[in-house]
């Protein structure tokens, strides 16, 4: 059995590598032969998908950062922190770079005989090919734009800016996040030097970058930072997994708001479910068809929905907050995040997704 994977990114790689490792052959075909990741950008990883990650696709311990506990701050209430996550046992989730974590699995993919990296001019024929199952990641691809077209979309309005400080040496193990007036800015460490920068901007008129981080900064004594990317912001969510033997994955499937870190981790979610599917098969003599495709989409649309739109609420929340002028929502938060219960639950649900 031989799946066509469209798109060469980090989902893609990701994915290639747990079917390859479940001995299934994966053709890797892309418009372009090398994906560049830009050494600024860095993702989290919850405890529960590292965990995943390490078992069932490659061993990436030596790549992450871990962090063992979450800081929440309001700047309606004055830089007064309204929440924390921590976990005295263990890590909480951990941080990667993206360029070291796609070379790591290209470089693994590229020595593995089952799979092919091959560069297409047009994907028009992909469906006359021998391609039992075709997983498509390419937003720019005929077939996205023929079969998977239509979405549930939210423009924010607003763009991210992602950049990594150099800073003097200290113990690093604690991220933060400030709701400020004009979007969520987040400090994630990635080594006792180093921390990533994720700042939300919803505002209209022109601003500065260090500026900012300056602002709210509390904790770091900043010696340099790398250059600063930015990229627009959107809520989507595909109405229709698969047609046929298409089944539409990554960033194709689902889009959310970057302030909880999330985006990556619903794809590893997914990643986990087509696995369950493709083994429990596999355990009662069944077929590798399309049916999986559509055993995915019951068991994880609705999840991936409810998700999404949560980490959409989580952002309107404190943006109706800054509307009103009010510091009353954030007390609330506060007021809620010192029930241990509650706050264990939030927890689970930012490792684990969605507990339904």
């Amino acid at each position: 059995m031989k799946v066509c994977i469209l798109g060469n990114g980090l989902i893609s790689l990701t994915l290639a590598k747990t079917l390859v490792n479940q001995g299934i052959y994966v053709d890797i075909l892309s418009s372009k032969n090398n994906f560049k990741y830009k050494k600024n950008q860095t993702l989290g990883i919850s405890k529960s998908n590292v965990d995943f990650f390490n078992k069932n696709i490659i061993n990436i311990k030596n790549l992450l950062w871990d962090i063992n506990k979450i800081e929440i701050y309001s700047e309606n209430l004055n830089n007064e922190k309204i929440l924390d996550f921590k976990n005295y046992n263990e890590k909480l989730f951990s941080i990667i770079k993206n360029h070291e974590l796609y070379d790591l699995l290209s470089l693994s993919l590229k020595k593995n005989r089952k799979c092919n990296f091959k560069k297409i001019l047009n994907s028009k024929n992909l469906l006359r090919r021998d391609y039992k199952l075709i997983i498509n990641t390419d937003l720019f691809s005929p077939l996205t734009k023929k079969f998977f077209h239509r979405r549930i979309k939210k423009n924010y309005k607003s763009s991210a800016y992602t950049s990594i400080i150099r800073h003097k040496k200290l113990e690093n193990n604690i991220a933060s996040q400030i709701f400020t007036a004009t979007g969520p800015l987040a400090f994630l460490p990635i080594s006792n030097t180093e921390t990533s920068i994720v700042y939300s901007y919803n505002g209209r008129d022109e601003f500065n970058f260090k500026k900012i981080v300056n602002r709210f900064n509390k904790s770091y004594e900043i010696l340099s930072y790398k250059k600063v990317s930015s990229f627009e912001l959107q809520l989507v969510n595909l109405r229709s997994y698969h047609y046929k033997n298409i089944l539409a994955f990554g960033d194709l499937l689902h889009k959310i708001h970057p302030l909880a870190g999330q985006g990556f981790n619903m794809s590893l979610r997914d990643i986990n479910e087509i696995l369950r599917i493709i083994n429990l098969k596999k355990k009662n003599g069944l077929d590798l068809d399309s049916s999986i495709f559509k055993e995915f989409e019951d068991r994880m649309k609705h999840k991936n929905f409810i998700f999404s739109n949560c980490v959409d609420f989580i952002y309107e929340y404190f943006n109706f907050e800054n509307n009103i002028k009010n510091n009353i929502l954030s007390k609330a938060v506060k007021y809620l995040g010192k029930n241990y219960t509650i706050n264990k639950y939030f927890t689970k649900i930012a490792d684990s997704g969605l507990i339904i």
